[in-house]
């Protein structure tokens, strides 16, 4: 039997159960969170990043869901500084060079700022004369820091960003720091 977590993860967690680093005492992790025993997380998340991630008590499910073989979709929404142009989604649809590679199309299109937005502990920096604005991107790989090098790359640096979605998984109405446990996946 397969069991699948959805876990909206805060902003400053680690996508880990334990820490061992000199930082430990300063730095939260799934375990505040997730009190659920034999499940582990099935891909990451990098610490500054926000949103769904899915943990599983099924190896072969957790290699499907980060495999990059598998290539499943990841939905992302990233606050991005500046009014986000029409040439930048366009680069973004098309592919973007990076230090390590070119990466592979992605679906991008400008957004308003999501719904159902929580409050980030640790708001985004702010500057008085420089707007922000919202992107959908979904990729289907997934480089280190993907999305930020991505947006950065094409002149808009990711201020904020949440997945919003793995594969046929949605953060759907779950806060910062909640979780459903999900039977039979």
């Amino acid at each position: 039997m397969s069991d699948l977590i959805l876990f909206n993860k805060p902003f400053n967690v680690l996508c880990q159960f334990t820490d061992e680093s000199e930082q430990a005492e300063t730095r939260e992790t799934l375990a505040s969170y997730i009190d659920h025993k034999g499940f582990y997380a099935a891909g990451r998340l990098d610490r500054d990043s926000e949103g769904l991630l899915l943990l599983t008590n099924d190896g072969k499910l957790q290699h499907k869901i980060s495999d990059p073989e598998h290539k499943m979709p990841k939905t992302y929404w990233a606050q991005v500084e500046g009014d986000v142009t029409k040439e930048a989604i366009k680069q973004l649809q098309t592919g973007v060079k990076l230090k390590d590679g070119m990466t592979r199309p992605a679906q991008c299109k400008k957004i308003s700022q999501p719904m159902r937005l929580w409050e980030r502990n640790s708001p985004i920096r702010q500057r008085q004369n420089i707007p922000t604005s919202w992107v959908e991107l979904t990729i289907t790989e997934g480089k280190n820091r993907q999305v930020r090098r991505m947006t950065a790359a094409v002149g808009f640096p990711t201020l904020r960003l949440i997945r919003a979605r793995i594969g046929k998984w949605k953060l759907g109405n779950l806060q910062s720091g909640e979780c459903e446990l999900l039977h039979d996946q």
